[in-house]
């Protein structure tokens, strides 16, 4: 799980923590090919020391991914599951250890939520599979066309959990994939391998977390170590200061937003399942042959780095005219803490605080007021002050009628926006086609309304050119005129300028 939307919240307002990963890809030479030799130096310019592996977050997407088609069977999850780490392994280069945690019985807390999940899951899965087959006798009835429907047993996700066979086969081949290329590959030969299998209890990140913590009590540890963890949950960022390690690094897949998912029935995009119309034949080879989906593109991974965001944080909660002398780390153990209001996987979050209106920074505001009232801050060696708690509690309070009144007024405002775009698409398809609209509109005389102000008026003209190429092409198709159509579109592409962009984000 994780806190929605806050890493695009902290990606938006500390861009220069996030940066993208160089790979280095394998070659071919005469049909064979060659892999990626990572015992050499890392092509993104850092050596890291150790990867933190959270399988879960691997194991899912590999399993039944959402982008592409699912694999067949388990050997090939298996497969896919080795490749992704692969790439993981390539782009990091660990030097010293590399932990896999896989997660074990979740704490008390959580187990509510997972039950929930899970058995929604499966309601689910069932009813898409009837969906399915309802939709495709439709399709098939209109005569329309779709890939042969291959029989095979649906993957239920819930055998993702400790104790299931699946899970105990995971491990077993894991470990053999441990073997082979500790025995293979050159950059594998001097780290130390860890396994945390679904047998160890606890969630794979806090395992990680904990093994992190451990090694920071020995006698031995070196505080320049440079940790590398993999996993797409916000919540790691969290977890990643609060071992106040000055080296820590976060790798995750880039996240793309507005991304179309592949139609589950023909595995084309742009379109639900529900709006399915079969997939067009094209002629490959002796027979029709069904036209092949679109291929998933690989995805990009980033690095988000926690050295700088520390940083960032820094100047933020530096807090001036103390009565006690300033401690950077006791501030981020205090904002860690604090963002657990707006989101959290084992206490439920305030109906006041969305990180979308502003929550952590209205947060950070009553903390520096709360700090210099207590004369402290509100957690000390993992244990909270209730009584600053309250503090911030109070304020919080103060504020909502205010947050709650706003977020009516916009959730208005966007109705009666949405209700007035639909009322002038509306007049607009009812209206002569010759006419044109927009700011140069013509008005009707005699009228109680005033003429729309000229806002961007080279934007509008060439929407109204734009307009006007499109129902002269109209014309001409229906006229048997498509020369002189494609010709004109020619001649408008290579003549008219690019519009201006007035989107204000």
């Amino acid at each position: 799980m994780g806190v929605p939307a806050f890493f695009r919240w902290l990606s938006r307002k500390y861009s220069t923590i996030v940066v993208h990963c160089t790979e280095e890809r394998s070659k071919e030479c005469n049909g064979v090919r060659i892999p990626v030799d990572t015992s050499k130096p890392n092509p993104n310019e850092v050596e890291f020391d150790n990867l933190y592996l959270d399988m879960n977050g691997i194991i899912h997407p590999c399993t039944h991914p959402e982008d592409k088609a699912a694999p067949k069977n388990e050997d090939e999850m298996m497969v896919a599951i080795f490749e992704y780490m692969d790439r993981l392994f390539n782009i990091v280069r660990p030097r010293r250890v590399l932990y896999m945690a896989i997660d074990g019985v979740a704490p008390r807390a959580k187990m509510n939520q997972q039950r929930s999940r899970r058995f929604r899951a499966s309601k689910e899965g069932v009813e898409l599979v009837e969906e399915k087959s309802r939709i495709r006798e439709e399709i098939l009835g209109r005569g329309g066309y779709l890939p042969p429907d291959e029989i095979k047993e649906r993957f239920d996700s819930n055998c993702i959990t400790p104790g299931t066979e699946f899970m105990d086969n995971l491990a077993k081949c894991l470990r053999y994939y441990i073997a082979d290329r500790l025995s293979n590959d050159p950059g594998w030969r001097n780290i130390t391998v860890i396994l945390s299998d679904a047998s160890v209890p606890g969630e794979g990140e806090h395992k990680i977390m904990d093994y992190i913590r451990r090694q920071r009590a020995q006698p031995h540890h070196d505080p320049n170590t440079h940790h590398c963890l993999c996993g797409a949950d916000a919540d790691l960022i969290m977890l990643g200061l609060a071992t106040h390690e000055p080296n820590f690094t976060i790798i995750r897949e880039e996240f793309k937003p507005n991304q179309p998912r592949p139609c589950a029935m023909c595995g084309q995009k742009g379109h639900e399942i529900k709006d399915c119309q079969g997939v067009a034949r094209e002629k490959q080879g002796e027979h029709d042959e069904f036209a092949d989906a679109m291929p998933a593109s690989e995805q990009e991974f980033i690095f988000i780095r926690l050295c700088v965001l520390r940083e960032y944080l820094e100047r933020e909660l530096t807090m001036a005219s103390l009565p006690f002398p300033f401690d950077f780390e006791r501030t981020v153990d205090d904002w860690v803490f604090m963002c657990f209001f707006v989101g959290n996987d084992f206490l439920p979050h305030l109906p006041s605080l969305e990180i979308r209106e502003g929550a952590i920074d209205r947060l950070v505001g009553i903390y520096k007021d709360v700090v210099h009232k207590t004369g402290g801050y509100i957690t000390e060696n993992g244990f909270v002050k209730l009584e600053s708690v309250e503090l911030i509690m109070q304020a919080i309070g103060v504020a909502e009628d205010n947050i709650f009144k706003k977020r009516k007024e916009d959730d208005e405002g966007f109705k009666r926006r949405n209700k007035e775009k639909k009322k002038r698409m509306k007049a607009q398809q009812q209206g002569p086609s010759y006419l044109t609209s927009g700011q140069f509109a013509p008005q009707a005389l005699g009228g109680r309304g005033r003429p729309e102000v000229v806002q961007n008026a080279r934007h509008q003209a060439f929407d109204m050119r734009m307009q006007g190429r499109d129902q002269h092409n109209r014309a001409g198709t229906s006229d048997g005129q498509d020369g002189r159509g494609v010709k004109r579109k020619a001649e408008d592409s290579d003549s008219e300028p690019d519009p201006e962009d007035n989107v204000s984000c």
